[in-house]
């Protein structure tokens, strides 16, 4: 029975984006359709077919060796450090691993990646899959090519490839880009969790994320074609022919280029981290305050902002395929996700503590439940990155931003129940 959770889960999340469509009257099914169906064949190939399992190992494998590499480089710069900061100034071993080894290797798979874009493997990539979704979904080219892309970069690199449409795109693409980038992650940041997670649930973590990076593609279409229905013709309508420029001359370029992109995202990694660990401690000591506070009469039943999201999302994470036992933890990671960052809450999930509350099959359907970016923060950096893009949209944009991000919400919660059905 547990197996099937996933089935109320997928019900549940689509009755939502239906509840909160701005013109239920206007959806066009065939998106919704045939992109919750690729999900599924998506994950049936991933996660049950002979020869798809071994592919995302591979990958996850491959994954792992650059991981390897990266921590060569880290050696270099910070063992001694790492190893001083470790033994005199007796830090948690899991600090370090974080500061030290975890976190550089941004830099390295964004240097990676710059050179695969600049050699043209990227774009290979991104228009296969695009071509795929455009002929079965009938999605347009430019918001179906930004989408693709958000596979493997992020939510303000993604929508850069199809920036002289912006302008012209529909209200519905418009949400359909913006959810992308709320429903996926990018690939550098790919690896930092890849390193946060294999200690704690193994090296075939590389493999599940990348897959819930694939199925969060046309899951994001799916709740964008809910949520804003289209009611207009797009430019781009059934095309695939969107051009995919360069930014750099040659290999070295490229990878210099990656390195420091990737330099500035690890800055701003450890900032969100500060900040945002920092904002929950102050946050659970004013709810530790106020009972203690003389004629006040508070009686807060909840001592921390952890037990306040797994109450919240405790149905949630049930029918997505946790047991009732476990659905409170998973809970209150979804809420961190939401309202603290990703990066929080697979921090938590990565705590051996933590995990260890979690069966291994529950631990990887949050996993997928997880890989997203839709998160308060993360709208600001939409508006701001996208409206830059299209000075002309920037109030649809605005207005279109906290329904992305619950729609982006959905479509990683999506992606999770429908791993539970194959785990």
């Amino acid at each position: 029975m547990q197996q099937y959770q996933g089935l109320i889960g997928i019900v549940t999340l689509i009755t939502i984006a239906l509840l909160l469509s701005e013109n239920r009257r206007r959806i066009v099914w065939r998106p919704v359709l045939v992109g919750l169906a690729l999900q599924v064949l998506f994950a049936a190939c991933i996660l049950k077919t002979s020869w798809g399992q071994p592919f995302f190992d591979l990958c996850g494998g491959v994954v792992n060796t650059l991981l390897g590499f990266c921590d060569r480089g880290t050696d270099f710069v910070f063992k001694h450090l790492s190893q001083l900061s470790n033994r005199e100034q007796h830090l948690e071993g899991p600090l370090v691993n974080l500061a030290f080894r975890v976190l550089p290797s941004i830099i390295f798979f964004s240097a990676i990646l710059a050179v695969l874009y600049h050699v043209g493997v990227m774009q290979f990539i991104v228009r296969i899959i695009a071509w795929v979704m455009i002929k079965t979904m009938g999605t347009s080219g430019a918001e179906t090519l930004s989408v693709a892309a958000n596979i493997f970069v992020g939510q303000t690199e993604a929508p850069l490839l199809v920036q002289p449409f912006l302008a012209r795109m529909t209200r519905s693409e418009i949400m359909t880009i913006m959810l992308a980038g709320f429903a996926t992650i990018a690939g550098g940041v790919m690896a930092l969790y890849v390193g946060m997670l294999t200690p704690v649930m193994g090296a075939d973590i590389a493999g599940d994320l990348i897959a819930s990076s694939v199925m969060g593609a046309p899951a994001s279409i799916v709740f964008a074609k809910i949520l804003v229905p289209e009611t207009e013709i797009p430019t781009t309508l059934g095309q695939v022919r969107v051009p995919l420029p360069k930014t750099s001359t040659n290999i070295v370029e490229a990878f210099s280029e990656g390195a420091s992109e990737g330099m500035k995202l690890t800055i701003g990694v450890c900032g969100l981290l500060i900040a945002f660990v920092a904002a929950m401690e102050m946050f659970n000591a004013i709810l530790g305050w106020g009972p203690m506070i003389p004629g006040l009469g508070l009686k807060i039943p909840a001592t921390s902002l952890q037990e306040i999201f797994g109450w919240a999302f405790r149905p949630i994470a049930w029918t997505l395929g946790a047991n009732w036992q476990e659905s409170e933890v998973v809970g209150t990671l979804l809420g961190e996700k939401l309202v603290l960052t990703e990066l929080v809450a697979y921090t938590d999930l990565a705590k051996p503590e933590i995990n260890s509350q979690l069966s291994p099959r529950t631990a990887r359907i949050t996993a997928y439940a997880l890989c997203g970016f839709a998160n308060f923060a993360s709208i600001g950096v939409q508006v701001g990155g996208i409206g830059a893009m299209a000075p002309e949209r920037k109030g649809v944009i605005s207005q279109l931003a906290l329904k992305a991000m619950i729609g982006g919400a959905l479509a990683s919660a999506m992606t999770g129940a429908i791993a539970g059905l194959m785990i």
